[in-house]
């Protein structure tokens, strides 16, 4: 019998021992209660550890996602300069296509063998 009750003097046998089935019962049911109180506890700390870990997953997710706009950052940079040095380069291409594809200009002098040409003719 639990500590927190007694009998009373003058309590019938019949008594008694309802009494005493009864506070086992609950006795029996509070232990379960205390016990599922246990449980409960153990689970909150799985949580609690797993919270834990999933803020050090979340901190390396962020990291991860961080050196991943950075490499975006890098390579469209390089892209763009890539661009930028095609853009020079068909430029020069063009300027050269101009001077190679442009007519000589006129001399107005004319040339040692038209000159003794003319002069003999």
């Amino acid at each position: 019998m639990p500590d927190y009750v007694e009998h009373r003097d003058g309590a019938t046998e019949i008594g008694r021992l309802s009494a005493e089935a009864v506070v086992r019962e609950y006795e029996a049911a509070a232990k379960d209660i205390e016990a599922l109180g246990v449980e409960l506890v153990e689970n909150v700390k799985q949580c609690e550890a797993m919270s834990r870990e999933a803020l050090v997953v979340i901190e390396e997710l962020k990291e991860t996602a961080e050196r991943y706009r950075k490499e975006a950052r890098r390579v469209f940079l390089q892209i763009e300069n890539y661009s930028l040095v095609m853009a020079e380069v068909r430029k020069t291409c063009a300027e050269m296509r101009d001077k190679i594809a442009a007519p000589a200009p006129l001399e107005t002098k004319p040339k040692r063998p038209e000159l003794q040409a003319a002069q003999e003719g």
